[in-house]
């Protein structure tokens, strides 16, 4: 890490945590461009969402697995990932 941002770095971790999550969030968007919305539309977005899910859960539109079966499939990739 550069001296300029360890400097900016003690700096930033000075102030309020108020200051730091503004500095933060203009940083990222100085990275990532604005977001498109409010946190409470996207807020509302992710809910609406998650009702999406569960009703076609409820529905059986959508299986679900189970967790053991994921994390063996997983652990199956990883094992055999490399391997001719």
């Amino acid at each position: 890490m550069s001296a300029v941002l360890e400097q900016l770095k003690a700096q930033a971790l000075e102030l309020s945590p108020s200051d730091r999550d503004e500095l933060v969030r203009a940083l990222i968007a100085s990275v990532d461009g604005d977001p498109e919305d409010t946190p409470q539309a996207i807020a509302r977005a992710w809910e609406e969402e998650i009702e999406r899910r569960i009703a076609d859960l409820d529905s059986g539109k959508t299986k679900s697995i189970p967790a053991e079966r994921v994390l063996a499939d997983i652990r199956a990739m990883i094992a055999s990932h490399g391997k001719p």
